[in-house]
């Protein structure tokens, strides 16, 4: 019997590169991970595209954690654009993870249930090893894990603050094209530093709409995007707006009243404009 877990991606509040400090909150637009044991094996497979080494390095972070060897067929799903700045990568490393991990569980008895920690340690570390991080991206998978904000120290992998988000309208405008955050110009990010970590402490501070919006701004002039994209949004009555992760999509937080200008403002521009909410769940399993 199958085992399903569905991940959240996440949209950028301050993008932890140039600090080590970053926050992030869950959106709705999600990767499912079906996770099936088999006495063959690994085998991965997903709708997208994409390469399925994370996939396969999850797994086999599992099976390391428990010392154990087992064939299994994972077959991932996603309404989450891949390489766009939305934490593709923490929803499938999350889910993927979970998945096998409730998968021996049910097989094989409670000896093999761990914390929900010890589950996003073990994603993030497939994460990095698979090199579709710069960070360790903590602030992404725990957003994408739990759900809301979280606010974190990224490489002490701790939560300095956890929320739930104010249920707006989210915005993404995405062009037509894709950004790998390992590939970024890692240099001129850190250059930033001293005013990213001030967008960081409003943040820390509560004022999560001025740190998002600070910050995109900030990233946009470091790694080439248009800044216009975010001030167009925010001209048309976006409370929030700015570059998530390391692009290329932005993201506008917009309410009911403003949002069919801000909708009209962003449609100026090519590329595709999705329309979701927060997510405040985070990972869950759907059939154990």
């Amino acid at each position: 019997m199958k085992t399903v877990v569905k991940s959240p991606g996440s949209a950028t509040v301050i993008n932890a590169i140039a600090t080590g400090y970053g926050a992030a909150f869950g959106i709705g637009l999600y990767v499912t991970a079906e996770v099936e044991l088999k006495s063959s094996k690994i085998i991965c497979k997903s709708d997208k595209e994409v390469d399925t080494s994370l996939m396969e390095l999850c797994v086999k972070k599992v099976f390391e954690r428990f010392d154990i060897e087992s064939g299994v067929k994972v077959k991932t799903y996603s309404d989450l654009p891949v390489a766009s700045g939305l934490s593709s990568s923490s929803a499938t490393s999350n889910a993927v993870t979970m998945a096998t991990v409730l998968a021996l569980s049910k097989e094989y008895g409670s000896e093999f249930q761990i914390d929900s920690y010890e589950i996003l340690n073990m994603a993030i570390d497939a994460s990095l090893e698979a090199g579709v991080t710069i960070t360790g991206a903590f602030d992404d998978a725990s957003a994408s894990f739990f759900g809301g904000l979280t606010v974190t120290d990224n490489m002490k992998r701790k939560i300095l603050k956890s929320d739930k988000m104010e249920g707006q309208n989210i915005l993404i405008y995405m062009p037509n094209k894709k950004s790998l955050t390992a590939q970024s110009d890692i240099g001129r990010m850190k250059l930033l530093a001293p005013y990213v970590e001030l967008a960081f402490n409003e943040a820390l501070n509560g004022d999560i709409y001025k740190a998002l919006t600070l910050n995109g701004f900030l990233y946009c002039a470091a790694l080439e995007f248009n800044p216009n994209i975010a001030l167009d949004a925010l001209n048309a009555g976006a409370i929030a707006s700015g570059l998530s992760g390391t692009g290329p999509s932005f993201v506008a937080v917009v309410d009911n009243k403003n949002f069919d200008d801000v909708l009209d403002a962003w449609k100026a521009y090519q590329g595709n404009i999705i329309h979701t909410e927060v997510d405040n769940e985070g990972t869950k399993v759907i059939t154990k």
